[in-house]
């Protein structure tokens, strides 16, 4: 009995806020709150961080820029990861903002995706506005709160902005499980899992809606410990010499390691399938010890596989051939880095990496939507 009175008390909550939200008028004077330094919207209080809608962007100009140290002193506990992540969701707000700025409603009902499509963008653009807010708040006064940066996204159209989009809502998730393990405050990895689990109610959305496939990956989603190697990947969308120069090194402890691009030998990145690892930048290449013997790690749910590679004809070979394991299953993401020793156990044994998802999609769009994700997913 009590808990269907509680119940029945969560649902007239619930239906309260809905009422209320539908009462917040949508008009011009809503960007006007937006644009005031003194408004916010404040996330959790204004429900403009769920309801806006409008091109204008949904968080205050005065929030924009870096903020230095109100006050002296040691820099709270998990500051460093607070900026990271403030400095990655700088870029995944951009995305998101330039997005709605671009196209409309129209826009992707023209190219054949559902009619809620525009409306759903524009939600997670506030919800990544609401993000910055709260990444902010959690840096200390003692520490330095970083700016935003101008971004180029390789998105032209409907079609490849969506695949982007989820292609780093994919990488949200990811990265979020590893911050999570680099934060030391119970309360910094309570708000780290919460964010989490709105980024994926994106991805899930993301793959029903527009994709039209199972968003399901299985009993548990792919613990990756070494976040700063996917916060890396957002690097490579920001314009140089366009991040204030106060800025502290993102990410932080940022190691520079040599890119890994993960090329499909079969027709799929699948598990039981061989693929290649492929060194491309040549100002920043590895250099394999001819007596050391070198792994492929491959995280996967909550567990991680090793499997040796063979480094022996480096570097007059740049391919370097190895088989994802028959053991995992062919759902969710994949994340391989290359170590000196098994099991990838801490970061100093990864000296190259490449985070590489996977997914057993196909015909028509979810060909297309696999195809960009597996390949792409790296750096």
């Amino acid at each position: 009995m009590h808990l269907i009175k509680a119940l029945k008390f969560v649902i007239f909550l619930s239906s309260i806020a809905d009422i209320a939200a539908l009462r917040i008028p949508r008009s011009s004077s809503e960007a006007q709150e937006l644009a005031d330094p003194n408004y916010g919207p404040v996330p959790g209080e204004s429900p403009l961080s769920s309801t806006y809608r409008g091109k204008a962007p949904s968080i205050s100009s005065q929030h924009h820029g870096f903020n230095l140290a109100d006050q002296k002193g040691k820099p709270g506990v998990d500051d460093s990861v607070w900026q990271n992540l403030l400095s990655a969701e700088w870029g995944i707000f951009s995305f998101y903002q330039q997005g709605v700025e671009a196209f409309n409603k129209t826009s992707f009902i023209n190219t054949g995706y559902p009619n809620t499509i525009y409306d759903r963008i524009q939600e997670i653009r506030n919800n990544e506005a609401g993000h910055l807010r709260i990444f902010q708040d959690q840096i200390s006064e003692t520490s330095l709160k970083p700016g935003a940066c101008k971004y180029q996204f390789p998105s032209h159209d409907p079609e490849s902005f969506l695949l982007l989009s989820t292609f780093i809502e994919i990488a949200s998730m990811a990265f979020l499980t590893g911050l999570v393990q680099m934060a030391k405050l119970p309360a910094s990895q309570g708000a780290l899992t919460v964010i989490a689990a709105v980024e994926t109610r994106h991805e899930v959305w993301s793959l029903m809606d527009i994709w039209n496939v199972d968003p399901f990956s299985g009993p548990s989603d792919t613990v990756f410990p070494y976040a700063n190697q996917i916060l890396d990947l957002t690097n490579g969308f920001v314009i140089e010499g366009s991040c204030p120069k106060e800025n502290p090194v993102y990410p932080n402890p940022h190691r520079g390691l040599p890119s890994l691009n993960v090329s499909p030998i079969h027709k799929a990145v699948l598990p039981g399938n061989t693929i290649a690892f492929n060194f491309t930048d040549n100002d920043n290449l590895p250099t394999f010890k001819k007596a050391q013997q070198y792994y492929a790690t491959f995280f996967h749910g909550a567990w991680n596989i090793t499997t040796p590679i063979d480094t022996k004809d480096w570097p007059v070979k740049r391919l370097i051939d190895v088989k994802i394991p028959e053991a995992f299953e062919s759902r969710g993401i994949i994340i391989a880095v290359v170590a000196d020793t098994l099991g990838a156990p801490t970061k100093d044994t990864v000296g190259y990496h490449s985070p590489a998802a996977s997914r057993a999609w196909s015909k028509s769009r979810r060909h297309r939507l696999r195809w960009a994700i597996a390949p792409n997913f790296k750096s």
